[in-house]
């Protein structure tokens, strides 16, 4: 139950005074609101993706050419018999996007593969060992924006399993 008092029903009668801002503080919204124009415009003509939210996110401010071959990368990890493994795409606790954004990272410390390995075995025990764990950048081959059939796997760096070669003699 909500308790109304008598001063929350009193009527107050309008008033029509009007309150300007200060000069001053009129100028200091003009400079900020002048600012934030000139870095967005800026940003459109000369910005990036890494400008944002000044810049253009580049996926929705250029066309691609539909000949241009589209890139599918993928970590797998590699059984003994050589069988593929997927371990991108959610099964290692790490969505494609967030996987693809640490690619640079993982090549230059391949190491760090090793951990995905991990959480899919943690996760999969019933699973195949890993000998070995790879990232590819598939490139589908476009003809008028549409598929050819035709890919080239380009393998980015490849993780021997520390263990793998023992476990395999």
């Amino acid at each position: 139950m909500v308790v109304v008092s008598d001063r929350d029903t009193i009527e107050q009668p309008p008033t029509e005074e009007v309150v300007g801002l200060p000069a001053r503080a009129r100028l200091i919204r003009l400079v900020i609101a002048t600012a934030v124009l000139a870095l967005t415009l800026s940003g459109t003509v000369f910005g990036d993706d890494y400008a944002f939210p000044f810049g253009p996110p580049r996926m929705y401010a250029t066309r691609a050419d539909p000949d241009t071959p589209v890139s599918s990368t993928r970590v797998v990890g590699l059984t003994e018999s050589g069988a593929e493994v997927r371990l991108s795409g959610g099964e290692v606790g790490l969505r494609r996007a967030e996987f693809e954004g640490q690619v640079p990272r993982l090549v230059d410390d391949p190491e760090l593969l090793g951990l995905l390995a991990e959480s899919y075995l943690a996760n999969n025990p019933a699973a195949p060992p890993l000998v070995a764990v790879a990232i590819v950048v598939r490139r589908y081959e476009l003809r008028d924006g549409q598929s050819t059939g035709s890919y080239v796997d380009d393998v980015r760096v490849t993780y021997p399993l520390p263990g793998a070669a023992q476990a395999g003699a």
